[in-house]
């Protein structure tokens, strides 16, 4: 079984100042084997992470988090940009066309543009969703996404969703496959997925978002 973080945010993000270089440190010492930089509307982080992993043993795959007109949409496996404030058919669309997965974080989380707050799901091709996200401050969100990953069969992931390096691995998914990009993708597809992990830190999240806050009144 592989140990894989799909949903982190680097400095790429509006909302992020972590470097890939301190996120592979901290995925490397919580060995973790797949990570995806998943930033918001950009694959500018993809593409670094993959350069820097490729004499490495962790297996970096392409995502991106995407704006839709409803909400969030994780392009998991993808290269290329994918243009934001596009409805949900037609943004999972483009995802697809691209061979990648689309993936729902957060999809019942109304204060971080969960898709599932305003869309239904039977009227989308999702792939998979997040039933684990370690940023939920109220396990509701969460528990919902389990019931709704059970009842519909809907592979379920668990991911950190970190926008600060040390928070890296929080949450992750437990995945039976080869280490190899088109294995992982298929072993989702096929629900050989498991989520895991706990939620990040309160305590932590308001010191980091503090601390950052301040800071960037000095910038």
């Amino acid at each position: 079984m592989l140990k894989m973080d799909s949903h982190i945010h680097s400095e790429y993000s509006p909302d992020s100042s972590s470097k890939i270089d301190d996120i592979l440190k901290v995925a490397k010492r919580k060995n973790i084997d797949v990570i995806s930089i998943s930033d918001h509307n950009t694959v500018d982080g993809t593409k670094e992470v993959l350069q820097k992993t490729r004499s490495t043993d962790i297996l970096a795959i392409p995502s991106i988090e995407i704006s839709s007109t409803q909400g969030h949409i994780l392009g998991f496996g993808c290269e290329e940009n994918v243009p934001r404030d596009l409805s949900p058919e037609d943004t999972i669309d483009r995802i697809h066309d691209l061979g990648g997965l689309a993936i729902i974080p957060h999809p019942y989380c109304f204060y971080r543009h969960g898709l599932l707050c305003k869309s239904d799901y039977k009227n989308l091709k999702i792939d998979a969703i997040e039933t684990k996200n370690a940023r939920f401050i109220v396990g509701y969100c969460n528990n919902k996404a389990k019931k709704l990953s059970k009842n519909e069969q809907l592979p379920g992931l668990g991911a950190s969703d970190a926008h600060y390096y040390k928070f890296v691995g929080d949450c992750y998914s437990l995945i039976k496959a080869n280490q190899d990009i088109d294995s992982i993708l298929k072993a989702i597809k096929k629900g050989h997925v498991e989520s895991r992990g706990k939620g990040t830190s309160n305590i932590l999240l308001s010191k980091y978002l503090f601390e950052r806050n301040v800071l960037k009144k000095f910038d």
